[in-house]
């Protein structure tokens, strides 16, 4: 397969599992502490609010996209390209995501370590 395919499908992997990972994260922050919840209502509390929560189906919906795109990238290239590439661009647009959708403080030290793992992808491309 081509080089354009194959980086079109790393993109997908990685924009699709950017968002599971951040729909999921907003879903349990909505869901709340989970252990409390457990220990107050039980079991089936918990399950039926995660499971309720739109948020949640949404954001596994997206890593569902994200697993299927991964298989189909496999069959078209290496998997020393593949995993390293979308794992690493995930580890990036996560930052920026959890950043600006979710608000949180992502430290200069997360940044920096999203810089290098951007050079290590750019060593991969080459």
């Amino acid at each position: 397969m081509s080089p354009l395919a194959t980086w079109s499908a790393i993109a997908v992997i990685v924009v699709s599992s950017t968002a599971g990972d951040v729909l999921t994260a907003r879903a349990m922050k909505q869901v709340g502490h989970v252990g409390q919840l457990w220990r107050e209502r039980g079991l089936l509390a918990v399950i039926a609010r995660v499971f309720s929560n739109l948020s949640f189906g949404l954001g596994v919906a997206c890593l569902a996209v994200s697993f299927f795109s991964l298989l189909v990238a496999l069959s078209w290239a290496d998997v020393s390209l593949v995993g390293p590439a979308a794992a690493s661009l995930t580890f990036i647009s996560n930052a920026f995501a959890a950043k600006w959708f979710l608000k949180e403080d992502v430290t200069h030290h997360r940044w920096l370590a999203a810089v290098l793992v951007a050079v290590g992808v750019a060593f991969l491309a080459i």
